[in-house]
């Protein structure tokens, strides 16, 4: 049995609450999508939230939301899933990517601030592992350039920057609801805004473009209807909000315990010469999607690859979050992109590594992962770490 990097925790209640709608009379675009919409709103703290059906999704609609466009740029950090480079190119845009912090891997203020010319639409900020960045810089920049800002706060939910709620820091944010993440609606996504405007526009093109005036119905039949613009089908369904709004009352106990994880790896590892935690900022509270080390291979001996194989090969489910996305071959052949454009990101892409992380991981667990990673730190064989983990389990 692998210990995986990531995993989702269903109950009976998750369980039950889906059952009830599939019992009901509403499957998709029902009430649910409404009330999960409005319970995460006023637990972020928002005014507004657009339910859709994936993370990848919500990011999308919050390009179309701002109307980004043919020539238009959208910075953002290379150290992310494509999706948050993808959601620009699928408007016409084109990605601007810019550096991370060292210590945290989340977007580089000042990189921003050296990339950002008058074609700048946007400035996407990653909540990478789940810490939010500066985003007091990074509001102050957006202001002086007259640009939106939007947090992909895909691994944040959960977090807070400086007392706020992520969910309430950016003009658009955006969650994902994948299994490995802190809630799950099996996929799904959603934006949270205190723009009615940018609301509206969202909740049309996730529906084909097709928008619904009652009024007018009123008037000429309820047949009616009108495509506006051109949509997607980002629909998601009443029981997937049913069971995202059963996760999210477990959302505070399971984010104590990724903390708690997160602690008894930072105890272990500050024993251990060569494996290194990235920094925790005190101004954030962290929700801990990842929990991701350095590997310093000139005191280790072993490099990143080696001890990703070796743990890989005793059921301990490491995992590299991310190669940089200017480095992916569409990027380097759509828009010239390469080697050298963001160093940072790209030394740290040959050093980190993702260890397990979820709520329903034990203590033994955790002591089977750092056991693995102790040995494989001083170069132990491999058949010496089995049998650790072996006894361990």
């Amino acid at each position: 049995m692998m210990i995986p990097y990531g995993r989702q925790t269903i109950d009976e209640e998750d369980i039950k609450a889906v059952i009830e709608v599939l019992r009901s009379d509403w499957l998709t675009t029902g009430p649910k999508v409404a009330e999960f919409e409005a319970v995460l709103a006023r637990y972020v703290g928002a005014n507004y939230a657009v339910a859709v059906s994936s993370g990848t999704a919500a990011l999308h609609c919050a390009m179309y939301a701002l109307g980004i466009g043919p020539g238009h740029e959208v910075i953002v950090p290379t150290m992310t899933f494509a999706a948050s480079a993808n959601c620009v190119v699928y408007q016409g845009g084109i990605p601007v990517f810019v550096d991370v912090a060292p210590d945290t891997l989340t977007i580089d203020p000042e990189d921003v601030e050296r990339k950002i010319t008058p074609r700048t639409k946007a400035i996407i900020a990653v909540d990478y592992a789940g810490q939010p960045g500066d985003y007091a810089a990074l509001r102050e920049i957006a202001d002086r350039h007259h640009v939106a800002l939007v947090a992909d706060a895909c691994h944040s939910l959960g977090a807070t920057y400086r007392g706020r709620s992520v969910g309430s820091l950016a003009d658009l944010n955006v969650f994902s609801f994948h299994p490995v993440k802190h809630i799950t609606t099996g996929e799904g996504g959603m934006v949270t805004t205190d723009n009615e405007t940018y609301a509206k526009r969202m909740r049309i093109f996730r529906n084909h473009g097709i928008t619904y005036d009652h009024r007018r119905r009123e008037a000429q039949g309820p047949w009616f209807y009108e495509m506006v613009d051109l949509g997607y089908n980002y629909r998601i369904t009443d029981f997937q909000c049913a069971l995202g709004m059963s996760q999210l009352q477990k959302l505070p106990l399971w984010l104590a315990r990724r903390q708690e994880i997160a602690r008894q790896y930072d105890a272990a590892f500050a024993e251990i010469k060569g494996i290194t935690p990235l920094t925790a900022k005190v101004d954030v509270r962290h929700a801990y999607h990842l929990y991701v080390v350095r590997i310093n291979q000139d005191e280790t001996g072993m490099g990143r690859g080696e001890f990703y194989q070796a743990l890989r090969s005793q059921g301990i489910g490491v995992n590299v979050h991310y190669v940089p996305v200017h480095l992916h071959p569409f990027y380097q052949e759509r828009f010239g992109t390469g080697w050298g454009r963001c160093p940072v990101a790209e030394s740290a892409y040959e050093q980190i590594l993702s260890l397990p992380m979820y709520p329903a991981m034990t203590d033994e667990e955790i002591k089977i992962v750092v056991q693995a990673m102790e040995m494989a730190s001083v170069k132990e064989p491999l058949i010496m770490i089995a049998e650790a983990v072996k006894s361990k389990k």
